[in-house]
C-alpha cells in the first residue's frame, strides 16, 4: 500500500474534495460564499453531503477534515471523539478563526475552538469554506493560519424522516433522528430538527465521551426574503485525558491515562482512579439570520447571535495545603484531599451586518460587527474527609471583552484582470477583573487594540481557470492565557503573500499556490501544556512560514477517481531566544513547533455499481518538533496512515438505506499527532490502531 501511496504522488498531487468545479456545489450558497469563491486567496468550498458524509459516523469535525489541504488533525483520546482539534500550516486552533454562518466560534477569550460543545456539528453543515493563510476579511479574530467557516443546511423542500446510527471500536456508538417538515404555508415556511446521541469508551484508558447534540432550524422565505432561526448546541461530559505520557510508556503502555490517579501516602504507587475526573460542559447557539434582496444589484445580509456556555472540570486533588483554597488554618501546615470544580459561566452575543453589491464590472461587500463576551470563572471545593466543607467558593473572576470592527471590500473586473482590495479596522477592549483572589488564579488587566488589516490581490483569467497574487497584513491580538503568563506580551503581526494558478484539462482539475508568511511576534506553542491541558505560547520575535500547496482531482472513468493534495513548507523562528532557568539562551533559527515540512495526502475512489463504493484514503505527515528549540531527542516520528470507507446505498419504495463500514488506520500505525514538553522530556498524545465503525443510516420519504 506505501507503493500505491508514492504512485498517487509521482502521478501528480491531488484533491480529494470535489470542490475544484463550482458544478459540485448543489447546496444553497449564501452571497458571502458566491464572493469568497472569486477571492485571490488559496481555499476550498466543501461539499458536506458529498464529500464527507460517507464517513461523518461519530468522529468529530476536525477528523473528518484531517484530509484536507495542510491539515493535521489530533485527539486526546485517541479515537478522533471527545476533545479533538486541527492544525493548518502548522497554526494551531487558536490561530485559525472558526465561524458559523459567518459568526465567530473561537472563544474571546482562549481563541480555541472546542468542538466537543457541538458534537455532530456536520450532520447539520451544508458547505465548509477553508481559506488558508490569511484569507479575506471575516469576522471575528484575525486568521492567523487558515479561517474555517461552517455553514448551516437548510430544511428541504419535502417532509422526510431521517436515521444515522452506527457502532465500532471502544464501544463508540452513535444515534440520530432528524426530521423536515418540507414548505409549507404557500411554500414559504420550512422546519427541520435534529438530535444526537454519541457514546465512546476512547482509546486512550477511561477517556469516555458522553455527547449530546441538537439542532433546530425554521426557515421562512419569499421572492426577496429569506429568514432563518437557527437554535443548535450540544452537552459533553468527558473523562480528563489531556495529560498524555511519557515516552517510555507510550512504547510499553501506550492507553495509559495519568488523569484522576490517586497515590499511596509516599506518592510511589498508583492505588486507583478518581471515577469523576471529569470536564462538563454545555453550549447553546442561537441564531437569527435574515437575507434580504434591496433591488437588483443589492443584498443584506444580517444576523444577531447569542451563545450561552456554563459548565466546569473536577478534579481529585490530592494532599493539598487549605491556604490554596481560602480556607482557614491556623499554622498554615493542613493538608487534606479535595473535589476541586473549576467553573466557566460566559455569554456571548452580538450582531454582523454585511451589504453586497453586484453590477457588471464591480462587486461590493460592506460589513460591520459588534460583539461583546461576558464571562464569569469561578472555583469550588469540597473536602473529600472533611464534610463539614462543602461546595466552599475559593476564587471568582469577571472577565469582559468588546469587539467593533469594520470592513469594506471591491472586485472590479477589466478584460481578464478581477483587482481585489479589502481594507478592515478591529477595535478590540479586554476587561479582567479579580472578584475574589484564590490559587493564583486571575489577574487585573485592562488592554485594548486597534488594527488596521489592508488586503489586496489580482486575478488573471484564463481558459478554464485563473491566476492570482495576493497580499494581505493581519493583526491579532493575544490571548487570556497569553496575558496571564505575561502581562507585556504583544499583539502578533502577519504580512502574507500568496500566489496560486486553478485549472481544469478536461477531466483533471488542478490548483497549486505558493506563501510567503512573514510574521512579527508570532505567539508559537513552546511546548508546554498548562494544568487543563492547553498549550503554552510565546512570542517568537520574527518568524516565517514559507510553502507550496498542489491539489488535484482526476476523473480516470465512470468508476475510477483519483485525487489528493500535497504541502511542503519550511518553518522558522529567526534568532530565537529561549528563557530557560539559567538565563535567555540564544539558538539562532530554529524550526517553528508542531509544524511539519511535508504533508501528503491521496484517495482512490472506485464506483462498481451506481449504489457501490469504496474509498482508499492514504496519509503522510512528516515529523514535527515539540518546541522550538531544535532538540532532536524532541521530535516525533513522520507517520503514514490508511483508511478504507466502503458505502451501499438500497433503494426502496420511498425509503433509501445507506450502509456504511469506515476503518481507520488500516496497518495499525503505531503513531502519535500531538505532544508536549515536560521537564525537558517529551510526552505524547497517542493514538488509535485499526479501528472500525458500521453504520446504518434510514432516509424515509413518504
Amino acid at each position: 500500500m506505501k507503493g500505491f501511496f508514492v504512485f498517487g504522488l509521482a502521478a501528480g498531487p491531488f484533491f480529494f474534495a470535489q470542490n475544484l468545479t463550482q458544478d459540485t456545489i448543489r447546496t444553497h450558497e449564501i452571497e458571502s460564499v458566491n464572493f469568497t469563491k472569486a477571492l485571490p486567496f488559496s481555499k476550498e468550498i466543501i461539499n458536506v453531503e458529498k464529500d464527507l458524509s460517507r464517513k461523518n459516523l461519530g468522529q468529530d469535525l476536525p477528523v473528518l477534515l484531517k484530509n484536507q489541504t495542510a491539515v493535521i488533525a489530533t485527539s486526546d483520546a485517541g479515537n478522533g471523539i471527545g476533545y479533538t482539534g486541527f492544525r493548518i500550516r502548522g497554526v494551531a486552533g487558536n490561530g485559525i478563526n472558526v465561524m458559523m454562518n459567518g459568526i465567530p466560534y473561537n472563544d474571546s477569550e482562549s481563541q480555541g475552538t472546542f468542538f466537543v460543545n457541538v458534537p455532530d456539528l456536520t450532520s447539520s453543515a451544508s458547505q465548509i469554506v477553508i481559506q488558508r493563510g490569511v484569507g479575506t476579511s471575516t469576522n471575528g479574530v484575525s486568521a492567523f493560519g487558515a479561517s474555517v467557516n461552517v455553514i448551516s443546511k437548510d430544511p428541504a423542500d419535502e417532509f422526510y424522516l431521517k436515521s444515522d446510527n452506527s457502532y465500532g471500536s471502544f464501544n463508540t456508538y452513535k444515534y440520530s433522528a432528524e426530521i423536515g417538515s418540507g414548505t409549507f404555508w404557500n411554500d414559504r415556511l420550512s422546519l427541520m430538527g435534529r438530535y444526537t446521541k454519541i457514546h465512546s469508551d476512547g482509546y486512550i484508558d477511561r477517556a469516555f465521551s458522553d455527547l449530546d447534540s441538537y439542532n433546530f432550524t425554521a426557515m421562512f422565505r419569499d421572492d426577496s426574503t429569506k429568514l432563518r432561526l437557527l437554535a443548535f448546541g450540544g452537552k459533553e461530559k468527558t473523562y480528563q485525558a489531556w495529560n498524555g505520557i511519557d515516552r517510555e510508556t507510550w512504547e510499553t503502555n501506550p492507553r495509559f491515562n495519568y488523569s484522576g490517579a490517586i497515590y499511596d501516602d509516599q506518592w510511589e504507587n498508583i492505588i486507583g482512579y478518581y471515577d469523576n475526573e471529569t470536564d462538563n460542559y454545555r453550549q447553546n447557539h442561537y441564531q437569527l439570520l435574515w437575507e434580504q434582496r434591496l433591488g437588483n444589484h443589492w443584498n443584506l445580509e444580517t444576523t444577531l447571535h447569542y451563545t450561552k456556555g456554563k459548565g466546569y472540570y473536577e478534579n481529585y486533588k490530592q494532599g493539598d495545603p487549605f491556604a490554596r483554597y481560602n480556607l482557614p488554618d491556623a499554622n498554615g501546615s493542613a493538608y487534606s484531599d479535595f473535589i476541586r470544580k473549576k467553573w466557566l459561566d460566559n455569554d456571548f452575543y452580538g450582531a454582523v451586518s454585511t451589504l453586497y453589491g453586484k453590477f457588471d464590472r464591480l462587486d461590493l461587500n460592506i460589513g460591520v460587527v459588534g460583539n461583546q463576551y461576558v464571562g464569569w470563572h469561578f472555583g469550588n471545593v469540597t473536602g473529600v474527609y472533611l464534610p463539614q466543607i462543602n461546595e466552599h467558593e475559593y476564587y471568582r473572576n469577571k472577565s469582559v471583552k468588546d469587539e467593533f470592527s469594520g470592513f469594506a471590500k471591491a472586485m472590479y473586473r477589466l478584460g481578464s484582470f478581477e483587482f481585489f482590495g479589502d481594507l478592515q479596522l478591529r477595535n478590540i477592549v479586554y476587561d479582567a477583573r479579580i472578584v475574589q483572589q484564590g490559587d493564583d488564579e486571575g489577574v487585573n488587566l485592562n488592554k485594548n487594540w486597534l488594527f488596521f488589516n489592508p488586503k489586496a490581490g489580482v486575478n488573471y483569467r484564463i481558459p478554464a481557470g485563473k491566476l492570482y497574487l495576493s497580499y494581505a497584513h493581519a493583526h491579532r491580538e493575544p490571548n487570556r492565557d497569553d496575558l496571564f503568563a505575561n502581562p507585556e506580551t504583544q499583539a502578533e503581526k502577519l504580512h502574507d503573500f500568496e500566489a496560486g494558478i486553478e485549472k481544469n484539462i478536461g477531466k483533471v482539475a488542478f490548483t497549486a499556490n505558493a506563501y510567503y508568511m512573514n510574521y512579527v511576534n508570532q505567539l508559537v506553542l513552546n511546548g508546554q501544556i498548562n494544568n487543563i491541558g492547553e498549550f503554552i505560547r510565546v512570542n517568537s520575535g520574527k518568524s516565517y512560514r514559507l510553502g507550496i500547496e498542489l491539489a488535484a482531482l482526476a476523473k480516470l472513468s465512470e468508476q475510477w477517481n483519483v485525487g489528493g493534495n500535497f504541502s511542503l513548507s519550511k518553518n522558522e523562528n529567526i534568532g530565537f531566544r529561549n528563557e530557560t532557568s539559567e538565563g535567555i539562551v540564544d539558538l539562532g533559527n530554529t524550526p517553528i513547533s508542531f509544524s511539519p515540512e511535508m504533508i501528503a495526502n491521496v484517495l482512490i475512489s472506485y464506483q462498481p455499481l451506481k449504489n457501490f463504493s469504496v474509498h482508499l484514503q492514504n496519509q503522510y505527515v512528516g515529523s514535527q518538533y515539540l518546541d522550538n528549540t531544535h532538540d532532536e531527542n524532541l521530535k516525533t516520528k513522520e507517520y503514514f496512515l490508511t483508511d478504507f470507507n466502503a458505502k451501499y446505498t438500497l433503494s426502496l419504495r420511498k425509503t433509501n438505506v445507506d450502509f456504511t463500514l469506515l476503518v481507520n488506520n488500516i496497518f495499525n500505525q503505531k503513531y502519535i499527532n500531538n505532544g508536549y514538553v515536560y521537564d525537558g522530556d517529551p510526552y505524547y498524545f497517542s493514538q488509535a490502531g485499526t479501528n472500525f465503525m458500521f453504520g446504518v443510516s434510514f432516509w424515509i420519504k413518504p
